[in-house]
């Protein structure tokens, strides 16, 4: 590999791309992918949006195809410490020398354009590279934002999942959810099938109304309306942060499988939801075993996710009011009576107050930090958030490490949230 496509070197080029900032067009990938001959074409897409839990779903998906014997490529964001966590092959994130190797080649390529690409689109065709290379059978795709403009809708997926809808980027998607739910419908090409999620309540007919126009062969209501297609019964909840969830999944009332897996309860809408992409996609769900053998393996980096069990440290990526709402939920349900320290960094651009608001019934005390990124609210500031909403003053430290040694004083268990860059920071200090 030439010094100018080593991994470095390529990942510092990507990092020039984030001042072109958002793209609002597919112009741009569709001429960066034609220029590449058009990899996306040689696999079957599943395609995943919604305001939460998409990037579970992705990861179900992907594992419940891998786990019925097909290849699968799966192409997730952000990541948590490594851009080559957004790249997965059956399971495994691929080496940096490889993702180094598809980004040399879409560089080549975009050298031959006269114009500029996003960060976004620069992965997402490096993604569609890797996974020709590959020879995947199945690319299980999240979507980055919304459904209408985003760089993963240059392709025509097979199956078009929607997780739920939610009031999030509504400076680019619009302000109220049947405006975001109708930029998400377009996932929905001619001849998707639609995967319509729990979350979706409400908006449900703006997802039936895109399916009708683009002749979808059908539409999978996963816990929507009042026949829903798909439904869950939750047999078993965690009791600790490393318990275990079982949940059962019927198809019309009468294919009923079994899962079981270390997650919180809020993730049993989404095995629901993966388990219907995956039965849509092959039409076929085998005998059972397979939905275990997944469920056991699965890990949700950022969502939950345990690292340190004496005294007990939980990462969330929770930035919304939503999600930090059902985080809430799974604290309660994992901690019981012991309430949590909740160290804090949130994105300036995201609403704070609402998050905070949430996540304040389930917490002992705050620690509000910074997490590295530049679009971070200052400590101070979202300090002066906290105690307006709570009435209590938290204790303040920008720097993360000395915040969650604050928050762990006395054995305290310890929840550290408001953003995945929050999440994957703390991630890359315990890895240190």
């Amino acid at each position: 590999m030439s010094e100018r496509h080593t991994y470095a070197a390529v990942i510092g080029r990507l990092g020039e791309s984030l001042k072109f900032g958002i793209n609002p067009s597919l112009e741009g990938i569709g001429a960066l992918t034609d220029a590449l001959g058009r990899p996306q074409d040689a696999f079957a897409c599943v395609q995943v949006t919604g305001t939460n839990g998409k990037t579970s779903v992705t990861r179900m998906i992907a594992a419940g195809l891998s786990a019925l014997g097909r290849k699968v490529g799966a192409y997730t964001s952000p990541h948590l410490i490594s851009y080559t966590e957004r790249f997965e092959i059956d399971g495994k994130p691929v080496p940096e020398v490889q993702l180094a190797r598809a980004l040399g080649e879409v560089y080549a390529a975009a050298e031959t354009l006269e114009r500029d690409f996003t960060e976004f689109e620069l992965l997402t065709a490096a993604a569609f590279v890797l996974f020709k290379e590959h020879g995947v059978e199945w690319a299980v795709l999240e979507v980055g934002m919304g459904g209408k403009w985003d760089a993963t809708s240059v392709v025509v997926p097979k199956v078009a999942v929607i997780t739920g809808v939610g009031l999030d980027h509504t400076d680019r998607l619009g302000s109220t959810r049947e405006e975001i739910a109708a930029d998400k419908a377009h996932i929905i090409k001619n001849g998707s099938i639609a995967v319509v999620g729990p979350g979706c309540v409400g908006v449900e007919s703006i997802f039936e109304e895109r399916a009708a126009a683009m002749r979808s062969p059908y539409v999978l209501k996963v816990g929507v309306g009042p026949n829903p297609d798909v439904t869950w019964r939750i047999v078993r909840r965690p009791r600790t942060p490393d318990g275990t969830l079982t949940v059962d999944v019927s198809v019309h009332g009468v294919q009923t499988r079994r899962a079981t897996l270390r997650a919180p309860s809020y993730q049993a809408p989404n095995i629901a939801t993966a388990m219907a992409a995956v039965g849509v996609a092959v039409w076929d769900v085998g005998d059972g075993s397979e939905a275990e053998k997944v469920a056991k393996s699965l890990r949700f980096p950022g969502r939950f996710e345990l690292l340190r069990s004496d005294p007990p440290l939980v990462v969330d990526g929770a930035h919304n009011p939503e999600a930090a709402g059902v985080l809430a939920s799974a604290i309660d349900e994992a901690f019981d009576d012991r309430k949590p320290v909740i160290v804090l960094a949130i994105l300036a651009d995201k609403d704070a107050e609402g998050i905070v608001r949430a996540l304040a019934p389930a917490a002992r005390a705050f620690v509000v930090t910074e997490n590295g990124s530049v679009r971070c609210m200052p400590a101070a500031e979202l300090a002066a958030m906290v105690q307006r909403v709570t009435g209590a003053a938290p204790r303040t430290e920008p720097t993360l490490e000395r915040a969650l040694l604050l928050a762990a004083e006395g054995g305290s268990p310890v929840v550290a949230t408001g953003s995945l860059y929050t999440a994957g920071a703390v991630k890359a200090l315990l890895a240190r």
